[in-house]
């Protein structure tokens, strides 16, 4: 049972010392879309994946986890379970918890019942002052506490609620397509780009991931554009469809020559990488060589500079009166 089909946010949101101080137009947008986004629940604790969260608000999938990065490590304001794809947003009590009554109540109710981690009962009952509600997430969270170990109650929660390498990577190495306009969020599995049967391509899919994030991270990070979505995939495009041997660091030494320069255009980066494939420069160290040899030779060949005048030859005689008739 669904209460209602709207979500509370405070107009003291923007005043909040987070919100304004801390958090980028980026943070602010995202932070919205998960406080009112239609798979949002009553209880603040709801399941979706970051494919989803990417289509909803136009951003990529590394847009996405970068996002989750700050506001799980920096801000704190959420936790994530990359197994359940279950989100829990600390500060949903503050806003959506006024009035208590047996609707609500039995909504809460049903809804905690389906919470598959419920060590993020606690993590979102911090911010809930009625007391009616948190005895109903009190009683919930022990009733359902012995399913879990020690271990599993006391690891450190960046562990716990960080998203998981393996999931970035099916994220990221899969195509798989989301069923839109249905309330059970069905996903349909597709065959994997990279298959992980083998040690090998384990360790291919591993590389993939981080030669990714190293460049998504240079370019956000160095003011070439957060939100350029299809920039970003067609730099990433050349980790594949290039001849370079070693693209990662072929791409990244592109992008430092361009903001030496301070040319953080795609097209500026897109040129310099042409021209060191049109030149067979295939690794760093045959672009660093060519480099350095391209100085050397300036340096010894200086151009040379246009005379002013003539040499006027030795024992040469100015007569000013020379070929004038007496």
């Amino acid at each position: 049972m669904r209460l209602a089909k709207f979500r509370k946010v405070r107009v003291d949101f923007w005043m909040d010392p987070i919100a304004s101080e801390e958090m980028t137009p980026e943070d602010k947008y995202f932070y919205l879309y998960l406080l009112t986004n239609p798979r949002t629940t009553q209880i603040g604790i709801y399941k979706i994946t970051k494919k989803q969260m990417a289509f909803d608000m136009g951003y990529s999938i590394e847009s996405v986890q970068s996002l989750m990065e700050r506001f799980i490590r920096h801000h704190q304001l959420i936790r994530y379970n990359p197994e359940t794809r279950e989100l829990a947003i600390k500060d949903w009590g503050e806003n959506n918890f006024d009035k208590a009554g047996k609707p609500m109540m039995d909504c809460i109710f049903s809804e905690l019942k389906k919470v598959v981690d419920v060590s993020m009962i606690p993590f979102v009952l911090e911010s809930i002052h009625k007391q009616e509600f948190r005895s109903l997430y009190e009683s919930f969270y022990k009733k359902e506490e012995f399913a879990y170990s020690e271990e599993v109650r006391d690891q450190d929660e960046h562990h716990t609620y960080f998203v998981s390498e393996s999931e970035e990577l099916d994220d990221i190495c899969t195509n798989r397509s989301t069923i839109i306009g249905q309330d059970d969020d069905i996903e349909e599995e597709q065959q994997e780009v990279f298959q992980p049967n083998t040690e090998s391509n384990h360790l291919q899919n591993n590389q993939k991931f981080v030669d990714v994030k190293e460049i998504i991270e240079f370019w956000d990070n160095n003011g070439f554009g957060f939100t350029n979505v299809n920039a970003k995939e067609q730099l990433l495009s050349w980790l594949d469809d290039s001849s370079f041997l070693q693209p990662k660091a072929v791409i990244l030494k592109a992008l430092h020559i361009a903001c030496a320069n301070n040319k953080r255009r795609l097209s500026y980066v897109v040129g310099i990488l042409k021209n060191w494939e049109n030149e067979s420069l295939l690794t760093v160290e045959e672009i660093d060589s060519f480099q350095e040899n391209q100085k050397g030779s300036t340096q010894r060949n200086p151009k040379p500079s246009l005379p002013g005048g003539r040499d006027i030859p030795s024992g040469f005689i100015l007569d000013l009166t020379a070929g004038e008739e007496e």
